[in-house]
């Protein structure tokens, strides 16, 4: 049932192969068994693709809550003990999965040495369900009910520049002064440049032409560079605001209710492995002390 699954998963033969760390043979020597126990073909085979029967299509609907049950309370009994092992996928977005994210799972590692992290770094919202991931990292608001979170911090984010630039450019007064200047922006589809500048006529902000890119680093970088004016998050900014490398800019404007929230979240589960609890909190006490 496993390798069924398996196979299903991975699309192929080989790539359930690889997976399971078995070879070719074996899981295709498997899949026919199960076939011959059952009396129905289960998967149609081609060189290029695998498809479903009808049979297959009813006994992977009805197998995947067993497998997954089977599976939680193996999980259970192993770690009954207490002992947390194991490995545990997570993903997060670049800029906060390598500044604050990364620490804390080498710490996590450091204290179980059991454990074994599988960490996915993308500005793409990943969907965990759907990519069998047991944790995300996300600073957006969350919407999916499949999912189970936790609040981490408030995402605070806040215009600000570097003091090379403003003494170039001029430093803007109003949110209407933002068309005059250059402002950096990221290419990704979603809220992330709704700046959260209110207007004294209640306006969306028009922002000024100025360089654009997929990565928040890249924009911070940029920004610390005397490029432009930013829309950046405290927890990237923080320490530069501190070492005034970076200025905050119309403060006085700034929207509270656009911040969104940090949080971790996993899909919901009939069992939550311990290891997965266990992480769940450092990874809570751990941004407690970050304190941005």
């Amino acid at each position: 049932m496993a390798i069924f699954h398996a196979v299903l998963s991975a699309g192929s033969f080989s790539g359930a192969a690889a997976n399971l760390g078995l070879t070719h043979s074996a899981v295709s020597k498997r899949i026919t068994a199960l076939e011959d126990r059952l009396g129905v073909q289960l998967l149609i085979r081609s060189t290029r693709h695998l498809r479903l029967t009808n049979a297959g299509e009813l006994y992977a609907a009805e197998t995947r809550d067993i497998l997954a049950r089977l599976t939680a309370v193996e999980t259970e009994v192993a770690e009954g003990a207490g002992t947390v092992r194991g490995r545990i996928r997570v993903t997060a977005s670049n800029a906060l999965g390598r500044m604050h994210v990364v620490p804390a799972l080498f710490a996590f590692m450091q204290r179980y040495p059991e454990v074994q992290v599988d960490l996915t770094l993308t500005d793409t919202v990943v969907d965990i369900v759907q990519e069998g991931m047991d944790l995300a990292i996300r600073s957006a608001n969350l919407q999916d009910s499949r999912l189970v979170a936790r609040k981490l911090a408030t995402n605070r984010r806040m215009a600000c520049a570097s003091p090379v630039y403003l003494a170039a450019r001029g430093t803007p007064q109003r949110p209407e002064d933002m068309h005059n200047h250059a402002c950096l922006r990221l290419n990704l589809a979603g809220s992330f440049n709704q700046w959260g500048l209110a207007s004294a006529s209640g306006q969306r902000v028009q922002l000024g032409a100025g360089f654009s890119c997929n990565s928040l680093e890249t924009l911070h970088a940029a920004c610390r560079q005397g490029h432009g004016i930013a829309w950046l998050p405290l927890f990237l900014v923080k320490q530069d605001i501190e070492d005034n490398v970076l200025l905050p800019v119309l403060e006085a404007y700034r929207d509270a209710t656009c911040d969104t929230s940090i949080s971790i979240v996993r899909p919901h589960m009939h069992y939550v492995p311990n290891r997965l609890r266990v992480l769940t909190d450092f990874i809570v006490d751990w941004f407690d002390r970050l304190a941005f």
